[in-house]
């Protein structure tokens, strides 16, 4: 069994892509009966002992979406605390290169233009990447 990587702060790293595709953010909402239900986050999961955030992502977009992304630039990275353990999220620009990406864990995914991203109901580690991202488009 692979063990989950924590930092020295007992923070579970976890990785989150930011896909684009024609201007636009894929979204995911989390599916009933699982923590954090019914939130929007940006798809990815726990880096596992021995990977580096890249690699991470790559694997679980590969497992989660069943498609291929190409990881970019950091967005940022956040720490939240939760009632089931402390989380520090790295969030990456990404971009698809490979097949759609296909329901498996979320409730839904939805394309999103920059400027909507805060009208969804972010699980609270993604709300610093989410706004960020919105916030770059109002720019310029």
């Amino acid at each position: 069994m692979v063990e989950k990587a924590e930092d020295k702060h007992g923070c579970t790293r976890v990785v989150g892509a930011a896909i684009m595709r024609r201007g636009r953010i894929l979204c995911a909402q989390r599916g009933p009966g699982r923590s954090l239900e019914g939130y929007w986050e940006f798809p990815g999961g726990k880096i596992e002992r021995g990977e580096t955030p890249r690699q991470a992502l790559e694997r679980e977009i590969s497992e989660e979406l069943r498609c291929r992304v190409e990881v970019h630039e950091r967005v940022c990275t956040s720490r939240y605390s939760y009632g089931f353990g402390r989380i520090e999220l790295s969030t990456f620009v990404c971009h698809l290169i490979g097949g759609d990406p296909h329901l498996t864990e979320h409730e839904q995914i939805r394309w999103t233009e920059p400027e909507d991203l805060n009208g969804l109901d972010w699980a609270p580690v993604d709300r610093p990447a989410a706004a960020i991202l919105a916030s770059r488009t109002q720019e310029g």
